[in-house]
């Protein structure tokens, strides 16, 4: 939406607001906004975003962790003592949190970042800090004090994901990964590829991020190809395996689901075609009649009454148009630009400040103090939006989908696929469709007929009924709906940024957003939001990409999933996704939600210390043997021996787990029984 706080602006208004409210949040809220007002100066990258909102909420609640008798920190373990544990905590967690912020905005920062940039956020964090009343100079590691606590945390959360395979420190770039087809070059049309079910690379004239930051190249790189190796929270894979969660290899044309494929790309032109707000018609959007989907479906039809009211949704009445075009846009990076899944950070946020919320852990029992309950929210929603980025990027690297941008064009130029007496024809080509898809006849393109802008030119090719574009005068005009040549259809973005760079399947909104719902529905102990509805609310004229929308648009939701769900319905309008990106991308999400989920709530009452690893042992070629175990990313683990079973002694000592099976391999056993456990540290 229209004026997000950039540059200068947005950090002297940033660091206004933080010191105004340094008194009214916990210190924890306070530092998951600097962690987004960062996100918000940075190069939109979705999961290396995803990896710091993770990392910095493990910051903060392992320091949360270590003034509390049971709960047990994630990757930094101790037991603090202090006299007043409110502001040891406080300041332990300002410390943790400034540096692991410093750490991955600054030192490490993005290479698509500019340098400005990164030193504003660094600029907001020392401010911020000595806002607080603390020395951003006071690095000390030892002795008691909270700060020595804070900088510990820190010192371990940086050191340990150094290494996580996400390559920070050499820009988070891949050189295994190259694209099998060639850029497309969007200064001309149409498009050619190797391979149809594949991800192109776009090349631009100018190119700009999807946050309007200019970059300094023009052709696209693949972002993210190297996550499936990046050490998650809670997601295990056999050895050997690629993928956490297989969704099945999406539509291939000319393959298994060629009807699917076609069709798929279709649907994205129909939702392209609804964007004309002069004709669309005037629909209820409210939770009454929308909403309420079986996982990984759109086949909702509401909610009868609101369960907190016990009443009725009062329809919510709005041009069809407005509301394709506002959702795209809302949820295309967050309502400013914190990325997908720095959106669901706000959205957490945005339900505990409910007036009728109450902080009850899975909604029953005492009410949590408001740093219990946000250190435990931001980690387990940023674990679940970590893990969603690691299943979403390893599905999106392993199948390397095709954009509807490459799909549609390719097609398009090919011909049309529905009658093979009609030119022109192919296989390849795009399915006929009166009204939307049609093929340009000299009678259509003669004076005052439906493609007569197009030209004689156009006679013999494929015709889409679209959005037409990015208008010259995006503040006063809008692109609008008509007929254009199949091999010119371009999704429902600005010019400059037009479609992600990375593969399509799975989305990552999808994946992302289900994966957080599952996450605040188990923690708040309801799927409704608080009151049973949120409403966002985009006055007329606050859109981005061209004039809108005509009036003010609420979007509602009754649920944490119906938000989601939204989410994943916004890439179809926006012309970046087909359906079977979205669907597969919910139910993986809601995997990686609930895994999190189970295994995050385990640190809070200590019982994953008590988890026993499954030991097995497999033979090897000669006299040897291994041992095998499964294990926690973070934990201590050693292996034992006995001669007796009565009495162990360490064979290792205790290592951190790297990931998530262990081994180890005696490659001459003693004669005689000996047995082996593996035990993990308390």
């Amino acid at each position: 939406m229209k004026n997000k706080p950039q540059g200068v602006a947005f950090l002297a208004s940033a660091i206004i607001a933080a010191a105004s409210s340094v008194s009214a949040d916990s210190i924890a809220r306070l530092w998951n906004e600097q962690n987004l007002a960062a996100v918000r100066l940075s190069f939109p990258d979705p999961p290396v975003h995803a990896r710091n909102l993770f990392h910095v909420s493990a910051a903060i609640y392992d320091s949360w962790a270590a003034y509390d008798p049971v709960a047990v920190g994630y990757l930094h373990r101790e037991s603090a003592t202090a006299g007043d544990v409110a502001v040891a905590r406080h300041e332990a967690i300002s410390y943790a949190a400034y540096r692991v912020l410093s750490h991955r905005y600054n030192t490490v920062r993005h290479p698509n970042t500019s340098l400005i940039n990164a030193q504003q956020a660094q600029n907001q964090f020392n401010i911020f800090l000595t806002v607080l009343g603390y020395d951003r100079n006071n690095t000390i590691v030892t002795g008691n004090s909270p700060a020595a606590v804070g900088n510990r945390v820190a010192e371990t959360i940086i050191t340990w994901t150094a290494n996580d395979n996400s390559n920070e420190t050499g820009g988070y770039t891949d050189p295994t990964y190259t694209p099998v087809n060639d850029p497309m070059i969007l200064a001309f049309s149409g498009t050619t590829l190797n391979d149809p079910n594949r991800w192109q690379p776009l090349e631009f004239v100018e190119a700009f991020s999807q946050t309007g930051q200019p970059l300094s190249f023009t052709t696209q790189e693949f972002i993210g190809s190297h996550w499936r190796d990046v050490w998650p929270f809670a997601l295990s894979r056999e050895p050997g395996e690629f993928l956490y969660f297989d969704p099945g290899e999406p539509p291939q044309l000319e393959g298994d689901g060629d009807e699917e494929f076609k069709e798929g790309n279709a649907a994205t032109i129909r939702y392209s075609s609804l964007l004309d707000p002069a004709t669309a018609p005037i629909k209820d959007y409210s939770p009454g009649t929308t909403g309420n989907n079986t996982l990984g479906l759109n086949d909702g039809s509401g909610y009868p009454v609101n369960p907190s009211t016990s009443a009725g949704y009062a329809p919510n009445l709005i041009n069809e148009a407005d509301f394709g075009r506002v959702v795209a846009e809302y949820w295309a990076d967050g309502p400013e630009s914190e990325t997908p899944p720095g959106h669901w950070n706000v959205i957490a946020n945005e339900v505990v400040d409910h007036p009728s919320f109450e902080r009850r852990f899975m909604g029953t029992g005492p009410v949590l103090e408001e740093l219990e309950w946000d250190a435990k929210m931001y980690f387990l929603v940023n674990a679940s939006v970590h893990d969603a980025a690691v299943a979403a990027w390893t599905c999106k690297r392993e199948y390397d989908y095709v954009r509807p941008i490459s799909a549609i064009r390719y097609m398009g130029a090919r011909g049309q696929s529905s009658d093979p007496s009609v030119f022109p024809y192919s296989e390849e080509g795009l399915p006929l469709e009166p009204g939307l898809v049609e093929v340009v006849t000299a009678a259509t393109a003669s004076f005052g007929e439906k493609h007569s802008h197009l030209g004689f030119g156009a006679i013999g090719k494929i015709a889409v009924r679209s959005w037409r574009g990015e208008p010259e005068d995006i503040e006063n005009d809008t692109g609008g709906v008509g007929w254009i040549l199949a091999e010119d259809w371009v999704p429902y973005q600005r010019d400059t940024f037009v479609t992600p760079a990375f593969a399509a399947y799975l989305s990552g909104h999808s994946t992302f957003s289900r994966a957080a719902a599952e996450v605040l529905t188990r923690l708040t102990g309801s799927e409704f939001f608080p009151g049973g509805l949120a409403i966002h609310e985009v006055a007329a004229g606050e859109l981005e990409f061209e004039a809108g929308p005509t009036a003010t648009v609420e979007l509602q939701w009754a649920t944490y999933y119906d938000a989601a769900d939204q989410a994943g319905i916004s890439r179809l309008y926006g012309g970046i996704h087909v359906p079977a990106d979205d669907g597969p991308g919910r139910i993986v999400g809601s995997k990686c939600g609930i895994g999190a989920w189970e295994l995050g709530i385990r640190y809070f009452d200590g019982s994953i210390l008590q988890e026993r690893p499954r030991l097995t042992i497999t033979p090897l070629a000669g006299a040897g043997f291994r041992l095998d175990w499964t294990q926690r990313r973070g934990l201590f683990y050693n292996v034992r021996r006995s001669d007796d079973l009565q009495s162990f002694a360490d064979e290792t000592s205790y290592a951190r787990a790297f990931n998530d099976r262990g081994s180890y391999t005696v490659s001459s056993p003693d004669p005689g029984r000996t047995f082996y456990q593996v035990q993990q540290a308390e």
